[in-house]
């Protein structure tokens, strides 16, 4: 565990310069599997804390790894989760500078804000709405430290789940007006189609990604609180974006929402 610090810092490192990092796994090659999840998290929330005595604070979670077809690619069978905080929000169509994001790709989601705390041990679905204020339509922009998007479990986690930015629609639209695994979801650039796909993409239903990080953060000691937001994981394939386009995601029962990059 004496490495968490180093590897803290080249991730933090590779952000400030622009310059992407190596894949870090190599540093817990002599770790069991368990250890090195654990390490990985350790390594997130050493650069959260940095982040937090900057000024910055934490306003909710980010879920990856949702989607069946990426599990199998990184050879997991569980999601990961990440720390969102204040700056990283965008408002919808505000211009996002893609120099400040190194590699990224964009996701559509739904994101949930919560109402009450989630702070029992094993969370129902009706735990999960009664907890939800309401839903967004939202644009996820994930970005990796690591170079070449190299990247295996433990890689992603400890990049804080490849974090970079989010955009939040800003139509809140209550859980019974929405059939949160049927919905359908297009992404387009312009006039191209470039990702759709549905909510059962989201771990069958993105309650299900949501209950899966409550029951988590609970056994970790931070659960999810009143107030935070949750990105409950992407429901159809990430792009690469380009600096000067527009991608816009419709999402059935939201108003569309846009990711800028200027």
């Amino acid at each position: 565990m004496s490495d968490i610090p180093q590897i803290a810092s080249m991730l933090r490192k590779a952000q400030e310069t622009g310059t992407p990092c190596p894949p870090i796994r190599e540093h817990f090659a002599n770790l069991g599997e368990a250890n090195q999840i654990e390490m990985a998290y350790e390594i997130q929330q050493a650069n959260v804390q940095v982040e937090l005595r900057k000024g910055r604070r934490v306003v909710g979670r980010k879920i990856g790894l949702t989607s069946p077809a990426v599990q199998k690619q990184l050879g997991v069978d569980r999601p990961d989760f990440g720390t969102l905080l204040d700056d990283m929000a965008v408002v919808d169509g505000e211009p996002i500078h893609t120099s400040c994001l190194l590699q990224p790709k964009a996701e559509a989601e739904i994101a949930l804000v919560l109402q009450r705390d989630l702070h029992h041990e094993h969370h129902t679905v009706a735990d999960l709405i009664d907890a939800t204020a309401y839903a967004l339509a939202a644009i996820e922009v994930v970005a990796s430290r690591i170079e070449g998007w190299n990247i295996q479990f433990v890689d992603t986690v400890a990049d804080n789940a490849s974090s970079g930015l989010f955009v939040l629609g800003t139509q809140p639209v209550r859980l019974s007006r929405l059939d949160l695994a049927g919905l359908s979801m297009r992404m387009t650039r312009g006039d191209e189609l470039v990702s759709e796909g549905t909510g059962a993409a989201c771990l069958g239903n993105p309650l299900n990604a949501a209950r899966w990080l409550a029951n988590t953060l609970v056994r970790m000691g931070t659960p999810l609180r009143a107030g935070d937001i949750v990105l409950t994981g992407a429901l159809g394939p990430m792009v690469a974006v380009s600096a000067g386009q527009t991608y816009i995601a419709q999402i059935e029962g939201f108003a569309p929402v846009r990711a800028v990059f200027s």
